[in-house]
């Protein structure tokens, strides 16, 4: 039974695993950035931590952007919070985009004909 056993799982006989036996992954390449190619839209990821930064974020939602907010800096200050999601809100409104929270920590904000769909798409379906 244990013969079994160790020809199925490897028994004692199984040597440990080391980090070298892993190769390393390079993600460089999926991250080159083609300069030669502007685009009309870009995807800006932002983190905001005081009301100074807004009017760049805004800025970016008048410019056609979309933008991802990391809200965590400002989260525990609910008047600085619901000031700059107001204010980011307004300019939703403005331009016809739309704002959505994921998780908590992150709003997105989409200029000019694009809208969130907040259903979750699993697997392929909805």
């Amino acid at each position: 039974m244990a013969n079994i056993i160790d020809k199925l799982f490897g028994g004692s006989s199984k040597s440990m695993t080391s980090v070298e036996d892993f190769p390393e992954i390079d993600l460089s390449k999926y991250e080159e950035v083609l300069e030669e190619e502007p685009a009309v839209t870009y995807i800006r990821i932002a983190e905001i931590s005081n009301s100074n930064q807004l009017s760049t974020l805004k800025q970016e939602i008048y410019n056609g952007n979309i933008l991802i907010v990391d809200i965590s800096n400002i989260k525990g200050d609910d008047f600085l919070r619901d000031r700059v999601l107001k204010e980011l809100k307004e300019v939703v409104l403005d331009v016809h985009g739309d704002i959505a929270g994921v998780k908590g920590n992150m709003v997105i904000v989409t200029p000019t004909g694009i809208k969130i769909d907040r259903s979750k798409l699993i697997g392929g379906r909805y």
